[in-house]
Parts: structure tokens; sequence; C-alpha cells
């Protein structure tokens, strides 16, 4: 019954998927209370304990329900609560949330960077030996299953957990930021984009977000986000991932 569900690449992309949010809310709360609001902070959300930015349903049940089954479903972290009265006044409040909204994406970025230096030093002077090209093991830690490494045989269990996990972290933290941009619904790209449109527009733009939002849902769960997502993911890759890592592996 349970022979081919991949539990070991369940538990790699789940904690992956974890930090990544915690780290993502982290920044959200941690951005407001620089600007003078200390209500996330008081809540006990500028932390990196995943359990204070928890959704029992958004953040556990769903993505396992979706990494046991292969079944496409939307998951959540609790969002942080902004005090816009309470925002420092060096700056209009609109702009003030903006910046708050723009920690989120920011910070998975900035984790994609620093994993994907700790992911490549890690292949260049811990996996010279398997015989496998290290930019193609690079590229598969961030894609392929821990299974998939296991059976290979080059590669002990703790090596192929540690490559997934890095590499999870590198395109899980680069997809959560090109999701997060983009500027609609509920996604932080609407609260950056809403701090610098002309205030003629901002009525307009608030009345169209919660169709926005129905919208989205609907285009996620019949997969046409990927189609969005997968260019900007392969432009990510082109501008970023590959350069770093064939600077440092030398490939």
């Amino acid at each position: 019954m349970f022979e081919n569900i991949p539990f070991a690449t369940i538990l790699v992309s789940y904690v992956a998927v974890l930090f990544a949010l915690s780290v993502h809310e982290a920044a959200h709360a941690t951005a407001a209370y620089w600007l003078d609001d200390d209500t996330a902070a008081s809540m006990g959300r500028m932390t990196l304990n995943p359990i204070a930015h928890m959704d029992w349903l958004g953040t556990l049940v769903l993505p396992l329900i979706g990494m046991v089954t292969g079944a496409r479903v939307i998951g959540w972290a609790k969002p942080v609560p902004v005090n816009t009265a309470r925002l420092t006044r060096r700056y209009p409040a609109r702009v003030g949330f903006a910046m708050v909204a723009a920690a989120g994406p920011a910070s998975n970025l900035l984790q994609a960077i620093l994993f994907l230096l700790v992911l490549t030093f890690v292949i260049r002077f811990g996996f010279s030996g398997t015989g496998f090209p290290q930019l193609e093991i690079l590229q598969a830690s961030m894609r392929a299953p821990v299974e998939r490494f296991l059976e290979i045989g080059a590669f002990s269990p703790g090596q192929a957990m540690l490559l997934t996990l890095l590499g999870r972290l590198v395109s899980i933290n680069i997809a959560l930021a090109l999701f997060n941009l983009l500027p609609f619904g509920p996604l932080d790209g609407a609260g950056i984009l809403r701090g610098f449109l002309p205030y003629r527009w901002l009525p307009g733009f608030d009345r169209v977000q919660p169709t926005i939002t129905i919208v989205l849902l609907l285009l996620f769960l019949v997969g046409a986000m990927d189609k969005v997502l997968g260019p900007l993911f392969a432009f990510a890759d082109f501008l970023v991932v590959t350069p770093i890592a064939r600077l440092i592996l030398g490939a």
C-alpha cells in the first residue's frame, strides 16, 4: 500500500517548504517592526519557529496530501498582521505596507542565493569523485527525488538527503519569490504595486482584487499557473542559478 510513496522526498520537500515559509513570514514581521509596527512581533510572529506561522490546513494537511497523492493543491501560512496606522510616518502608509510586503519575496530570493552557494560548494568539494558531472548533480538536486539518487548507487542516503534538501531550498525559494511577486490578488506583489500606483487608480485596483483572487485559484487548480511560472523559473535559472553554479564548479 505504501511502497510507492516517496517518503524521503516528501520529508525533504516539506522541511524545505516549512523553512522557506517561516523565513518569509518572519521577514514580513521584522520589516513591520523596523517600520514601528510591533503588532506581529507582539503576537510572536517575528520568529523562525514554524509553529508560529503554521496554518494547520494550509501548511500541514493540504501540502502533505498533495505530496503523497500528487494531487494539485494550494497551501499557505498564516498571514502576518500589519497595522498600517502604526507604521512610521516617514513614508506614506501604503508605501510602508509595500515595504513590508516586499520583505517576504526578498527573503526568499536571499535564501535561494545563500543555499545555492552552499550547494555548489558542497558539490564542488564533497562530490568530485562520483563520476557524474557536477552541474548535473546540482540540477538534479533541485528536481529529482531522493529515491532517484539512491537508485544510482553512487550516493549514500545521507548524501542524497543533503543534496536534495539544499536543492529544494534553492528551487522552492525561487518559486515562492516568483509566485509572490505576481502583482495580483492576495499576493505580496499586489501590496508592492499598490504602494506606488497613482492614487486615482487605487479604488479600481482594490475593487478587482477579490475577482482576481478567484481567477488565480482557478488557474492554479487547472495547472495554468505552471505556464506563467515555468518561463519565469527558467529565466531565473538562466540569469542566476546556472552562472553562479558554473562559476564555482568550473563547469
